[in-house]
This record gives structure tokens, sequence and C-alpha cells, in this order.
């Protein structure tokens, strides 16, 4: 979270790679005789996406059907939304019946998003929202309802200790974001990314989880040994001044923007995501992503945000150091079952 600077171990480590792989290579730097509209170049030639790029957004994943097809907002529907949201938060940080309640966080521990006129991230289909899911799919998450009915959100599904931690067990245990995917998606803390290049890779490193991408450019075959991965394999090329990122080799369970909450999803090793960055303007690089899973969605969708150019470092991301929660969860968890048990 953001109330503490500095790095831990691991984001240390990410960031000492990136460094080094920056000083293997030619340093960046901008073209002075770049004409206006054109994308700051690398030494190399390569379009300059470095940097720090804040990703939060108050647009709604999902657009509200009120809005049809339409892509932006009025000024006026603008400042509804946003003096709306303001509302909200000031609910959530005066509540009386949330007094001493240390189990959500407050106001203080959130940012403030970025304010746009998007009427939702999703672009494709037209109406701005994610397309149904397959009949099977459906059935699997139907399944997983009807085996959590009466479990709390952050306990893992009975007698799933090992296979099933729940939909919002990997980050509730600080092994991905709730917010940096693959794909990237605003949400709450944290919502910052940091590129690095080299004239034959680029790095990715999220400022949530420290979850770091190495992407190939080039030609590169898939991994030759099928191993799944929690944020899959990527493969980079350039599409012009765009930066082309496809990601597939997924574990089965997957990050899933459209959870509300954040989260994960099963069926996830067919997901086929491609993502694209542009450098739209010196302080604006454009994000879109589609993501491509006939098993799972009735039809491929496609959101796009824009990430903000950031002066400030990434932050710790510090999730577990005294926290007696999780222990407390599994350990209740595991008496739950064992009383089940011994109840047949």
């Amino acid at each position: 979270m953001r109330a503490r600077p500095g790095f831990d171990r691991l984001g240390a480590c990410v960031l000492i790679i990136g460094a080094a792989l920056l000083l293997a290579a030619p340093a960046a730097a901008q073209s002075d005789g770049r004409g206006a509209g054109e994308s700051p170049r690398t030494a190399w030639g390569h379009p300059d996406l470095q940097g720090v790029w804040d990703f939060s957004s108050n647009t709604p994943l999902n657009r509200a059907e009120e809005f049809g097809d339409r892509l932006f907002l009025t000024a006026e529907e603008a400042a509804a939304r946003q003096q709306d949201r303001v509302a909200a938060r000031d609910r959530q940080d005066n509540n009386p019946a949330r007094t001493g309640d240390t189990g959500t966080y407050n106001r203080f521990w959130t940012d403030n998003p970025r304010e746009t006129l998007q009427t939702s991230l999703v672009v494709d289909p037209p109406n701005g929202r994610v397309p149904p899911l397959t009949p099977a799919a459906q059935r699997r998450f139907d399944e997983l309802a009807a085996a959590r009915v009466g479990v709390d959100d952050d306990a893992p599904t009975p007698g799933g200790f090992v296979e099933d931690l729940g939909p919002r067990g990997l980050f509730v245990r600080c092994l991905m974001g709730f917010n940096s995917g693959p794909p990237m998606k605003p949400q709450s803390y944290n919502q910052n990314l940091q590129v690095f290049q080299t004239p034959d890779h680029v790095v990715l490193l999220n400022e949530m989880v420290h979850s770091s991408r190495v992407v190939p450019l080039g030609d590169h075959p898939e991994l030759a040994n099928g191993i799944q991965q929690w944020l899959g394999s990527s493969r980079g090329r350039w599409e012009g001044d765009t930066l082309v990122v496809t990601t597939t080799n997924f574990r089965d369970v997957v990050f899933d923007p459209d959870r509300a909450g954040g989260g994960h999803r099963p069926g996830g090793s067919g997901l086929v995501l491609e993502e694209r960055f542009t450098r739209a303007a010196d302080d604006t690089l454009t994000y879109e992503f589609t993501m491509t899973d006939p098993a799972w969605y009735t039809a491929p969708w496609t959101a796009r945000l824009q990430m903000a150019r950031s002066d400030f470092p990434l932050y710790e991301f510090a999730c577990h150091e005294g926290n007696y929660g999780l222990e407390n969860i599994l350990a209740g968890a595991l008496r739950e079952a064992q009383l089940d048990a011994g109840s047949r």
C-alpha cells in the first residue's frame, strides 16, 4: 500500500534486474528533431514507453445500459458521476455502523481515481459490456456459487485448501494482485505500471505484488515444456508505434476483470490475451486489451483506458506483515471442516 515508502526484497530484485537490462543496452533518448505529434524514441529507434504510468480511472468496466452505444459522457454527466463517487466515499468514511470496524479500508488507503469521459472501459462490443458467458462457463460459476453458500468471501471453498482457495484467494494470500492482472484493471490503490525497454525486451512491472513480465520481442517460440504460469507466457512485437503483447499459457485459474471487487476464475488455460501499448502523448499511454477465450466468453471483447505519466516511484506493496487475519481464516475453515466431518 502507499502508506509506507520503500521496496520489499522481491520488488528490489525486480528493479535491479530492470536496471541491469537498461545498462546492457544503449541509454533511452528522445529524438531531438521529432515533429509535433511524433512519439518519443529510444536511442535504437523504438517508441519510448519507459517510465511509471498511473492507470487509475473512475470509468466502470461495463457501460450502464442507459448510454446504449455511446462512448463518451457529456460534461454534465461526467460531473454527476464524480459527485456520486464523492458521496459514496463520504458514506464509506462516515458510516456509524462501521465504527471500530478494521475489516475494510477507508478512504485514507485508496487512491482518488482520475476522471474520464468514457462511459465504459469496454469499447467492443459496441454496447460497452462484457459478452455473456458460454453455457459451460456459466455452469462452472453456478457450481462454485452453490459450493460456497454460507462461506465467507476470503475463506477457501470447503475441501479446497489446495485445489480451491476461493475466487479471492490468490490476492488475499498476496500471490497475485487484484488490479495488476494481466490484464490490468483500475481498482483501489497501487495502480501503477513501470515499463523498461531494451532493443529486444520489454519489462512490465506492476506495483501491486511487484509482479513482472519480461517480454521478449520478435520471433520467439512458446515455452517448449508447456509449463502453465500465473501470469502466462508473453511475447511482444511492434506494429508501427504500438507495442503488442500476446500472452497465452495461463494456468487454469486466471484474473477475472469482470468480477466486482477483483478476483480470479477457473477455466483460464485457453485464454489468449492481447495487450496494446501506444504513446499517445508525452504524458499519456493508451492501454488496450482484448480477451479471447471461446470456452468462457461467447465472443472476444476489448477494453481501453488512458494511463497518465507519474513522477512518483513505485511503492512497496507489503501485504502480510503482522497479518493475523489469514491464519485465522484458514484455522477457522479447517475447524469447520473437522466439525462437519465429525457430524457425518
